[in-house]
């Protein structure tokens, strides 16, 4: 098979420590109120650093000696710490192998355009607290910074570094920030309460881990256009954007900048993603590790586990194809573990059938995966694309005889073959959640409108995404000039963010969705940073 394939459970690169006497080191910066150094786009690992110089760039302050040599003058200690910037990063589908993934088979996952964002608001010196707030699903929380458990998290025997790999949760700091979960949305019902706490133990997980008593007071604000519960990735995408925003406050990520060389972008890539991974533990216990793959470095992974006591081997595909996508969410409640259960049943039942089935469903994964690393894969011919969706539909077939499939799934593919728009599967588990259709681009504008219409009266819920787009991205500062020729731009802050209106509203307002490229974002990339100006397409496609 193309490709490099690597061992390891969480990301592109081969799991090791990171040696602390090069990675752990970075220059001291200063930040201006209102924007952001030149040098956030270039940070570098110089050779010589002390460790008193890298707990006050942990703290997210300098010291006075680093003041001293510092181009920014001292600031009034009612000054915010640094300027507002978002973070970003998109959920995923598994477009082939599902199931038989579970028997140590390939699949394959890729990001998607419907993405998380995170405002990160800086308060003044004055105010001790963090918020987190999470509209789309209720929440808002408020702790004191100073009366947080620092003390069991900065303990010698439980310190984590941001280039520590950590593979589990440690009980004892589990059970420390419990007290500090139990108080939260004391007044939501027992179902929304354990998404608040689950959501809000990984916020402060990651926030302990990687900061200290000193940490500049802050809001996060998350918005999400990613369905919750829908099998899209969305807790993953979370994580990523947390990770990613606190490493940037404490001053451990290098660019994403123009001429970022390929290895540093993919150690902030491999960084970023460790400390997400720590995020999913707290949010699943035992996840996989793709989810948040896919969602730092965008693009697409084949993953395959042939033995659970070990890590899955993990293929980066790099040259994955940005490809039109319609995702469809069937409102259909469903359980991974009833439909794994399912299978399950069946190859008890019919031992010489169904690895038989599961066997055809990896040679798909695998047929799919040669076709778009081989030398004669173009995205832009018909005869490519018509080739990956119809392995799709053999795929969907498949999926259809192990018993996942279900008459809402069955319905999206009958629509969509009757408009000979493209080619559909399930994707995950099955059994409701949502279906994928890889759009034929040779089909008018207007018959996309008229199945989607069809679709919506139907109780679906539709989303015109992209299939292998970028990974985790910054916007520092939270300002996008969304087009303008002139100076500025439009400062995205609290209350425009909070105030807009659903999906549509926060895609609108700071999207890099399917038909969005905003002047402003840059995207850590396996090929090497990227920035997106509005109305352009990258030049670097990955």
């Amino acid at each position: 098979m193309p490709g490099l394939s690597v061992d390891w459970r969480i990301g592109g690169l081969p799991l090791h420590s990171p040696n602390p006497g090069s990675d752990s080191k970075l220059r001291k910066l200063s930040w201006n109120d209102h924007t952001a150094p030149a040098s956030v786009n270039g940070w570098i690992i110089p050779d010589e650093s002390s460790e008193d110089e890298m707990e006050s760039l942990n703290n997210g302050v300098l010291d006075e000696e680093s003041k001293e040599t510092s181009p920014v003058a001292s600031k009034k200690s009612s000054s915010p710490m640094m300027p507002a910037f978002m973070t970003s990063a998109p959920g995923k589908v598994i477009v082939y192998g599902e199931h038989a993934v579970v028997y140590g088979k390939a699949a394959l996952a890729a990001a998607i355009s419907l993405r998380s964002y995170l405002l990160v608001t800086a308060l003044s010196k004055s105010q001790r607290t963090i918020t987190l707030r999470f509209p789309d699903i209720g929440l808002e929380h408020t702790w004191q910074i100073d009366e947080l458990p620092w003390s069991t998290f900065s303990h010698p025997s439980k310190k984590k570094y941001y280039y520590d790999l950590v593979t589990t949760l440690d009980p004892e700091l589990v059970e420390a920030i419990q007290p500090y979960l139990s108080i939260i949305s004391p007044k939501a019902s027992a179902k929304d309460k354990k998404i608040h706490q689950s959501a809000a133990s990984a916020f402060l997980y990651l926030f302990l881990s990687l900061g200290s008593r000193s940490f500049p007071g802050c809001i996060y604000t998350l918005r999400s256009a990613i369905p919750i519960g829908a099998g899209l990735g969305s807790s993953a995408s979370i994580s990523v954007c947390l990770s990613s925003a606190i490493l940037l406050q404490i001053r451990t990520l290098a660019g994403p900048h123009p001429d970022q060389p390929r290895e540093e972008a993919e150690l902030q890539i491999e960084r970023i993603n460790r400390w997400a991974f720590v995020g999913e533990m707290c949010l699943h216990g035992n996840p996989s590790g793709v989810d948040n793959t896919v969602s730092t470095g965008g693009k697409a992974v084949v993953f395959k586990r042939n033995d659970y006591s070990k890590p899955p081997t993990v293929t980066p595909l790099r040259k994955f194809p940005e490809l039109p996508l319609l995702l469809v969410n069937t409102r259909q409640s469903r359980s991974t573990a009833t439909e794994v259960a399912k299978v399950a049943s069946l190859k008890r039942s019919h031992p010489g059938v169904t690895p038989l089935i599961l066997d055809a469903i990896d040679k798909v994964t695998e047929s799919a995966h040669e076709l778009i690393g081989s030398s004669n894969f173009n995205e832009k011919d018909q005869r490519s694309i018509q080739t990956l969706g119809e392995l799709m539909k053999i795929n969907h077939g498949l999926l259809v005889s192990l018993g996942v499939s279900h008459p809402r799934l069955e319905r999206i593919s009958e629509l969509v073959d009757s408009a000979g728009m493209g080619w559909t599967k399930l994707t995950g588990a099955g059994g409701g959640g949502s279906a994928i259709t890889l759009l034929d681009a040779t089909k008018s504008p207007d018959t996309l409108r008229e199945l989607e219409s069809k679709l919506v009266g139907e109780g679906f819920e539709k989303f015109e995404t992209t299939l292998g787009g970028d990974g985790v991205g910054v916007l520092w500062p939270a300002v996008l000039q969304n087009g303008a020729d002139e100076d500025g731009g439009v400062e995205i802050d609290q209350d425009l963010f909070l105030n807009a209106n659903g999906r549509e509203g926060v895609e609108d307002l700071v999207g890099v969705g399917a038909h969005r490229k905003r002047d402003g974002w840059k995207f850590w990339s396996h090929a090497g940073p990227h920035v997106n100006s509005a109305g352009k397409q990258s030049p670097i496609s990955g």
